[in-house]
């Protein structure tokens, strides 16, 4: 990877700061995304049920900033200075310069853009301070939600996978419905 990488970075927008977790996310986290069943499920990631489990996570995401090749934001709202969900890279592969990119926001700030908007400012900070030459995202065909949120950020649509994705709780498939840019693609 390019040693351009900084890791997780302050990045401002018009409505949102997307900064690095500190131990002072824990109570919005909870109240408002980490322990929401629907958020967590739609995101892909399990419930935290307790403030001691979600100190345990922030503990190691906190750890992890350490590593000029960690990125993950919680979204923050200017105006009240709530967390309101996370941004993150899933996954980096250093040899080929790409990332997986996941998001999520709290149920009760959904439909407001802050998705869309905190999306598209990772993708300008990617390309503008970072090695990484695309970022790509997928989403469950049943997250109809995400797909909005892709569609009008700076992404395209890049095809379907049929039949992907697999949950075991109800023994049932999905499809994977795939999004990209890349760094050209970003700068034309």
């Amino acid at each position: 990877m390019n040693s351009t990488n900084i890791g997780t970075q302050t990045i401002e927008t018009d409505r949102l700061v997307l900064r690095q977790f500190v131990k002072e996310d824990a109570e919005d986290m909870f109240r408002n995304w980490i322990n929401d069943k629907e958020v967590q499920s739609n995101y892909g990631e399990p419930v935290y049920e307790s403030i001691e489990l979600v100190n345990e996570v922030l503990d190691c995401w906190m750890e992890s900033y350490r590593s000029r090749e960690f990125f993950r934001w919680a979204i923050v709202l200017k105006e009240n200075k709530q967390n309101i969900g996370q941004i993150a890279f899933c996954s980096i592969d250093t040899k080929h310069n790409f990332a997986d990119i996941e998001y999520c926001i709290s149920k009760n700030y959904q439909g407001r853009g802050f998705a869309t908007e905190a999306l598209n400012a990772v993708i300008e900070f990617t390309f503008k301070k970072t090695g990484i030459n695309r970022l790509q995202a997928f989403r469950r065909g049943i997250n109809a939600a995400s797909g909005k949120v892709l569609e009008k950020s700076f992404m395209k649509y890049e095809g379907t996978l049929k039949g992907s994705y697999y949950y075991s709780e109800t023994n049932e498939y999905d499809d994977r419905v795939f999004y990209g840019i890349t760094r050209l693609d970003f700068m034309n």
